[in-house]
């Protein structure tokens, strides 16, 4: 078998057992986060929206639902890789997969488009249910995409950083619980940051969330409190950052050789 050939099936059975592993479990990993995004629909969208009206001169229920999209992926694909890649550091499987003809690339990116498809299954889900609650006119479909996979690429790698680092489960709950869940709900996802008085503009400016946000809310309704182009080009940046470090961590070993 080629080089090529080896590297190909063991991306692939990676990722096969990667989808395997959430749609057995479904119940835990897509069935929860419907239900999270059905209640912020209804309390968010219907009950305080009539009362709040537009925002930025769409519905409020049209404004939050990208928001709302897009914080179910980040927080599924994160998810998905830092539980999943611990267990495999966990049960030793990874010290397995390190000394086979695999390279450190190859199992990432079998991690990481797990997390992806992960995260990306998830939005699609809620964007499903969203349609029972508000319309959805696509403004840009090439930016609706891009930035969905650029964004569950970035925290598919974010939560492969945090499994490597991880000692014991605790760990992997603690940057979704005191970093990501904070920066989601300041991040824009239920106002425009133009409310806000400048000195906190400013401040929101600094969240890497609010960019995510608002180019999806773009490529959605065509609206964005942030430049696109600039948005996208910080995602790409962030994701050769992380992804160097975390090849960096593999051939290593950081975290995963006793």
């Amino acid at each position: 078998m080629s080089p090529a050939r080896i590297q190909w099936v063991a991306f692939s059975t990676i990722v096969t057992k990667e989808i395997r592993r959430f749609m057995r479990i479904w119940q835990q990993t897509l069935l929860p986060p419907a239900i999270t995004m059905t209640l912020y629909f209804v309390i968010f969208g219907q009950l305080i929206g009539s009362r709040i009206g537009e925002m930025d001169g769409v519905g409020y229920m049209a404004f939050i639902v990208p928001g709302l999209i897009m914080m179910s992926v980040i927080t599924n694909a994160y998810a998905n890789v830092s539980s999943s890649f611990f267990s495999n550091k966990f049960q030793r499987s990874v010290e397995e997969m390190m000394v086979a003809p695999i390279r450190p690339i190859t199992i990432l990116a079998g991690f990481v488009a797990g997390g992806v498809a992960r995260g990306v299954g998830v939005g699609i889900i809620v964007t499903l249910l969203s349609l029972y609650f508000t319309h959805l006119q696509i403004h840009s479909l090439l930016v609706v995409i891009t930035v969905i996979l650029l964004s569950a690429i970035l925290f598919s790698l974010g939560g492969f950083i945090n499994a490597v680092y991880a000692t014991k489960f605790d760990d992997i709950s603690i940057i979704p619980t005191f970093v990501i869940t904070p920066l989601t709900y300041l991040g824009g996802v239920f106002y425009s940051i133009g409310l806000l008085p400048e000195f906190w503009q400013a401040v929101s400016r600094f969240n890497p969330i609010l960019y995510m946000v608002n180019t999806f809310r773009y490529g959605i309704l065509g609206i964005s409190d942030v430049n696109v182009w600039f948005s996208l080009g910080m995602l790409v940046f962030f994701i050769v950052l992380l992804g160097a470090f975390s090849l960096w961590l593999l051939r290593q070993g950081k975290g995963l050789r006793h």
